[in-house]
């Protein structure tokens, strides 16, 4: 890769960007809402139920300069733009939230809080996965934690995950996609005896929407 690219990376005026589109948010306290997604490449995190694998290798993605990134964004009438991954944190998204902001944007962050914060955001919605455990200084800020349920132990995980988060932070559980039929029910009967947590649900699949 050339210095300057890989200098540009560095620094945050470029970012290996994977998609970017306009769709409605289908998760989390947000969902239903239209929403502008930018989707970073690089993820190391792993987890082996991820539906977007291709989003893990940053090299697949070109660099693109945040200007590139930014018109892409403006193109759309979305007040609400999405970064998310792969891991975006990866990355110092410092001077892309700064050009966000500049064009009156709100700025939501999906991230598994592995790595530090970099860039300011008017919403973070924290998932963070057993393979990699958040950051307290994510966790202490993050605006919703969401909780991927796969199997019966993932429970007990998210309850030690709620003790990390501040009290003002939306507490969701959502079901594995691939095995939605067997553990949605176990999130249904889990929050009616825990009220402290909500259901999410990937609602853009069952639309088949981005």
């Amino acid at each position: 890769m050339d210095e300057k690219i890989k200098l540009a990376l560095k620094q945050g005026y470029a970012l290996p960007l994977m998609e970017a589109f306009y769709t409605i948010q289908g998760e989390g306290y947000f969902s239903g809402k239209p929403a502008f997604f930018l989707r970073i490449g690089g993820c190391d995190v792993g987890c082996h139920w991820c539906d977007v694998k291709d989003s893990w290798d940053a090299n697949l993605h070109p660099p693109t300069h945040i200007d590139a990134i930014v018109s892409k964004v403006l193109e759309n009438s979305s007040n609400t733009v999405v970064i998310t991954g792969g891991e975006p944190l990866m990355w110092n998204l410092s001077c892309l939230t700064s050009a966000l902001r500049l064009n009156y944007k709100k700025i939501h962050l999906e991230t598994s809080g592995a790595y530090k914060l970099s860039g300011e955001f008017d919403w973070i919605c924290l998932s963070p996965k057993k393979i990699e455990e958040p950051l307290m200084e994510i966790a202490e800020i993050a605006n919703e934690l969401k909780i991927i349920i796969y199997n019966k132990h993932d429970f007990i995980w998210a309850e030690k995950q709620r003790e990390k988060v501040n009290e003002s932070c939306k507490l969701y559980l959502q079901p594995e996609w691939s095995k939605r039929d067997m553990i949605t029910p176990m999130i249904v009967d889990y929050v009616k005896n825990n009220s402290h947590w909500s259901i999410s649900l990937q609602t853009h699949k069952f639309i088949n929407i981005p």
